[in-house]
């Protein structure tokens, strides 16, 4: 099962593939090149064949979660992979510009976090969906940049997202809303049917969690 794959190596050493094909990946579709099992068996994966299927599951839902860019086989005899944008917001075409990956995916996140909060997310609860995601404050990710950049200043300048002072709060908190061209691109109806499809990709990409980890995963919640 798949579940087995992962016991030969330690889970570090699984980890650290699934971080490499995340960055393998995205190079990949930059370049509007496609990629092939035996590619990244040789340049990522080390020819560990057998954890192929784990890590390539775990890494692609990695990427539509965060870039909203899903990987499709394209050829499944030679098992040959593109890449391809499945969100409709245009934020991937302004940030185009330069050398830079989607973002879409986690746009829709961040709108998804503020629906769940009543249409207003207070931005500590941002940070801290986005710290478990390894997109953390302070430092620089490889696909984004730093996130609090992102988040208050160029979505806010391009109408995604707002970004203000909850009223009367003192000290000073701060909060998350819709901007008006997420309203005038996307739809919440169309946020959650994305969720929905990324949750049942993600339960067949990773493993059921064991009765503890999921009862730490609760705690952590």
């Amino acid at each position: 099962s798949s579940v087995a794959t992962g016991e030969f190596l330690p889970p570090e050493a699984l980890k650290e593939m699934k971080a490499n094909l995340i960055k393998f990946l995205p190079f990949k579709y930059l370049a509007k090149e496609l990629t092939s099992q035996a590619e990244i068996l040789k340049k990522v994966l080390r020819d560990n064949q057998e954890h192929f299927p784990v890590v390539f599951s775990q890494a692609s839902h990695c990427l539509e979660l965060v870039c909203g860019v899903e990987v499709k086989e394209v050829d499944p005899r030679e098992h040959i992979y593109i890449m391809v944008p499945n969100l409709g917001l245009t934020c991937d075409v302004m940030l185009s510009s330069g050398q830079s990956m989607p973002k879409a995916g986690l746009l829709v996140l961040i709108l998804s976090l503020i629906m769940q909060n009543g249409d207003r997310a207070p931005e500590e609860k941002v940070w801290g969906a986005l710290s478990r995601l390894g997109v953390c404050v302070g430092s620089v990710h490889c696909v984004f940049g730093e996130p609090r950049t992102l988040l208050t200043h160029v979505w806010v300048q391009e109408g995604y997202l707002e970004y203000r002072q909850v009223p009367y709060s003192y000290p000073a908190r701060y909060e998350f809303l819709w901007g008006p061209r997420a309203y005038a691109e996307t739809s919440k109806r169309e946020v959650m049917a994305f969720l929905l499809r990324i949750k049942e990709r993600a339960s067949r990409a990773f493993p059921p969690l064991s009765a503890e980890a999921a009862r730490e995963e609760d705690e952590a919640a």
